[in-house]
């Protein structure tokens, strides 16, 4: 995966429904806000940051240190896993998981002060090189 370039304003315009529009503005000032980097990208994530990744079995490839994706039906916060944030994320509002991804329908009824921890702590679990298994390395 890499930028694909392109306006992430223009994009964020274009999404739909009007609350994912909602929360894809306020996930990019947060995120951007939290990295410190400027958005991108990515297909249809927005992305901040770049690293590159490789497991013991060979595959590797980029992404981004911290996304989201404005869907259609939730939004989908990508997380290192969903497992190490468990206690945080059963104080964060309403939301599903899958393994890896936080869905989020309404951002409004969420505690963004229950977020901003969970989000904080993926890009100091990146940075760090993530877990041993995976090898993480942060560029730029």
């Amino acid at each position: 995966m890499k930028p694909t370039g392109g306006s992430v304003a223009a994009f964020i315009a274009d999404v739909t429904p009007a609350p994912r529009r909602r929360d894809a503005e306020t996930l990019t000032a947060l995120l951007q806000e939290i990295s410190g980097r400027e958005p991108e990208l990515w297909g249809s994530i927005i992305g901040f940051g770049s690293c590159h990744y490789r497991y013991p079995t060979g595959t590797e490839g980029d992404m981004p240190v911290l996304a989201f994706a404005p869907r259609k039906a939730a939004s989908t916060l990508y997380l290192d896993s969903t497992e190490r944030h468990g206690d945080a994320l059963a104080r964060l509002g309403p939301h599903t998981v899958g393994k890896g991804c936080l869905y989020i329908k309404d951002l409004a009824k969420v505690d963004l002060d229950v977020l901003r921890p969970i989000l904080e702590d993926v890009l100091s679990w990146t940075e760090a090189g993530g877990d041993g298994y995976a090898q993480i390395t942060v560029e730029g």
